[in-house]
């Protein structure tokens, strides 16, 4: 998997070398990218496409705190220097950075604890031979003498509280190592729903809604018991275009948390996109969905949108809702594409209400993206 991802990760550098060097050719200047990678190689860092980031910053100037910190690494940088500066300068890489970061430390973790065990079972095999020779000896035809008994047993002794002391010292190294296995494991845990969490309404994200939709028809179970409710905030863009985007954006915290407060345990919630939100609910049947999500729906209608100090209102605030049954569908893209639509039904109907795919003509009909998308 470490090659592919190196392989794919040189592709990129390469394809964006070509495209400097050719406008580099075009405009007439030094080939910037050729001195860059010569650079790189001077210094002795990785040709990863997030080092290449952090030279061509440097190289053109962009951010002046960048370039003396860069400065101060030396000639021969570490890469864990570069990711920290990537990091810090680079949002777009920080997410997968940390989780990649956290994965290798629980990975080392693990392979530390089994190195402790392979200590003790090598321990404890030679501690078996030494009581099988000793067996042996004792077994013997000639008799043997107290003093060479006493040798014996002192032998033995000595053998047994070593293997002792070992098995308690492993056990002590092992116990710390699987409770900093535990830590990190609760850390890349948080850092991985970081990374699925959309940043302004705090649920779901598009990511994790992708790989939820996939669950469902990877298991037979899944498609029986589950639907998919599509919800569109109405009049969304006019509103942003009134009152501003940062009345617009508390509008969508508010309404998230409506969702997710309505929906509670019997659905996951996510943002993908705009305006529009999604919830996978399992173990209802079509009429229970059904009254969810219209439970979602009264409860936005009738909320109290008050934003800002003087707490302001901006209502009322309705949604239009689509539902599909899984069922209903070929696959996640399928299921999509027909809640999608129930949810077109909605809002070409007046808004502020709840479709099922199921009651729609059969016949179908045409989206109007200027109706819809634009709304």
């Amino acid at each position: 998997m470490s090659q592919i991802a190196n392989g794919t990760a040189m592709r990129i550098v390469g394809v964006v070398l070509n495209m400097l060097q050719a406008a580099s050719a075009r405009e007439g200047k030094p080939d910037l990218a050729s001195m860059i990678v010569a650079r790189m190689r001077q210094m002795g860092v990785t040709g990863l496409p997030r080092n290449y980031e952090i030279f061509y910053a440097v190289e053109t100037a962009t951010n002046a705190d960048l370039c003396q910190e860069f400065s101060q690494l030396g000639e021969r940088p570490t890469q864990q220097a570069l990711d920290e500066l990537s990091q810090k300068y680079f949002t777009s890489n920080s997410r997968d950075q940390i989780v990649q970061t956290a994965q290798d430390q629980v990975s080392a973790n693990t392979s530390e604890i089994l190195a402790l065990m392979e200590r003790e079972q090598t321990s404890i095999e030679k501690f078996c031979t030494i009581l099988d020779k000793t067996a042996g000896g004792l077994d013997g035809p000639s008799a043997l003498s107290r003093d060479v008994l006493q040798k014996v047993v002192g032998i033995m002794a000595a053998a047994t509280h070593s293997t002792l002391e070992q098995g308690r010292t492993i056990s002590k190294a092992m116990q710390e190592k699987t409770a900093e296995l535990e830590a990190m494991k609760t850390k890349l845990a948080r850092y991985k729903r970081l990374a699925e969490t959309d940043p302004l309404t705090r649920v779901w994200n598009r990511r994790a809604f992708d790989r939820r939709m996939a669950e469902i028809y990877n298991d037979g179970r899944e498609v029986m018991f589950n639907a998919l409710i599509l919800a569109d905030i109405d009049g969304f863009k006019a509103f942003n275009d009134r009152h501003g985007h940062p009345v617009g954006d508390k509008v969508l915290q508010m309404v998230a948390h409506l969702i997710s407060q309505k929906v509670g345990q019997n659905g996951f919630v996510a943002r993908t996109g705009g305006e529009e939100f999604a919830i996978v609910v399992d173990g209802k049947s079509e009429n229970g969905v059904f009254e969810l999500a219209e439970f979602a729906r009264t409860a936005i209608a009738q909320a109290e949108f008050a934003v800002g100090p003087t707490a302001q209102q901006f209502g009322p605030i309705s949604i239009s809702l689509g539902v599909c049954m899984a069922a209903e569908a070929s696959d996640a893209e399928d299921l999509y594409a027909k809640a999608d639509r129930a949810l077109y039904a909605s809002k070409s109907a007046g808004r502020n209400r709840t479709s099922l795919f199921s009651k729609l003509p059969k016949g179908g009909f045409a989206k109007n993206w200027l109706l819809y998308k634009g709304d």
